[in-house]
């Protein structure tokens, strides 16, 4: 079932002090304003300023008067957010806002462990239909955790099974206004697309729909961890770099479970679909020492190195 706000908050017990992530918006606000209210003088707030809007100036107005009038430290950390060919502009952007929140957290405050982020039940759907929609495995389909570690920090997102629309009533309820991103209203966002145009409509057709769509993200990312625990095993057989030979062992389902597993924790890159498959089937065909194997896999190549795959960027 989904949670009131106060439920979500009750349940949320994190390491003291603690930062919040501040976009200024009604999420973000709300989270930081029960929060402050729950632990008093152990709060601590960072703004990321993306500079991707002339609003963005605001913004930082904004969450530097609140923050005084709640006697929050903040920081404000401004990014840049390129993206890489091939790569979403959101991505890249969301990637640098989680870099920056860590280094702002490390930087001003060694003491803090923890750092709460205030996505809630709309923003968990509108992730596992992005993952549908583009074809998505088990890591996508799980959508967002609750609670996970990263950059040296616990990471929490208390408000996941509370709709945003309980956010916003409990703002007003508590007399509280807040800014509106003006980017939100922007349909060329897939995103903004299904917030504006398909939620409603699976609020009218299955009215569960945030509950159960969040079981079966739940159910997807417990399987996903048990593949991580057999990928882990398998990489330890097939060594690192892996050894074609031991690869070639392997069900063709945990070649791909293995080197996805490689890819990622040991190059931080991810291959697409397509490029696996033809991976998988060069890897069939190196039956004698004289096969060569050069291949464009996720941001670099795949090449044969004697009796390995080893991997380098681009």
């Amino acid at each position: 079932m989904a949670q009131t706000f106060e439920q979500a908050l009750a349940d949320f017990s994190p390491g003291l002090p603690f930062a919040v992530a501040f976009s200024g918006g009604a999420d973000s606000m709300a989270l930081l304003l029960a929060c402050t209210r729950r632990w008093p003088g152990q709060v601590r707030a960072v703004h990321i300023h993306h500079g991707l809007q002339d609003a963005a100036n605001d913004f930082e107005v904004h969450c530097r008067a609140l923050c005084v009038r709640l006697d929050v430290p903040l920081v404000v950390r401004r990014v840049q957010a390129g993206h890489a060919p091939g790569q979403s502009p959101e991505d890249a952007a969301r990637q640098a806002r989680y870099a920056a929140l860590a280094d702002a957290v490390h930087t001003e405050w060694p003491d803090v462990q923890d750092v709460a982020l205030a996505q809630h039940a709309d923003d968990q759907v509108e992730t596992l239909l992005i993952a549908l929609s583009r074809g998505a495995g088990l890591p996508g389909l799980a959508s967002m955790p609750a609670h996970w570690q990263r950059q040296g920090l616990h990471w929490h997102r208390p408000c996941l099974s509370v709709p945003g629309a309980a956010l916003r009533d409990w703002l007003h309820s508590q007399g509280q206004n807040w800014v509106e991103d003006p980017s939100n209203a922007d349909q060329k966002f897939t995103r903004n697309r299904i917030r504006a145009r398909v939620l409603p409509a699976l609020a009218e057709a299955l009215p569960a729909f945030r509950e159960t769509f969040a079981r079966s993200a739940a159910h997807a990312a417990q399987a996903q961890e048990v593949l991580n625990e057999v990928a882990a095993q398998d990489l330890a057989l097939v060594g690192v770099p892996p050894r074609i030979q031991a690869l070639q062992q392997l069900s063709r389902a945990r070649q791909g479970l293995v080197l996805r597993h490689w890819l990622r924790h040991h190059h931080a890159t991810t291959p697409s679909t397509a490029q696996l498959h033809e991976l998988l089937d060069q890897l069939a065909a190196c039956s004698t020492r004289g096969h060569r194997l050069h291949l464009k896999v996720g941001q670099g190549f795949m090449v044969r190195d004697v009796q390995h795959l080893a991997w380098h960027s681009a």
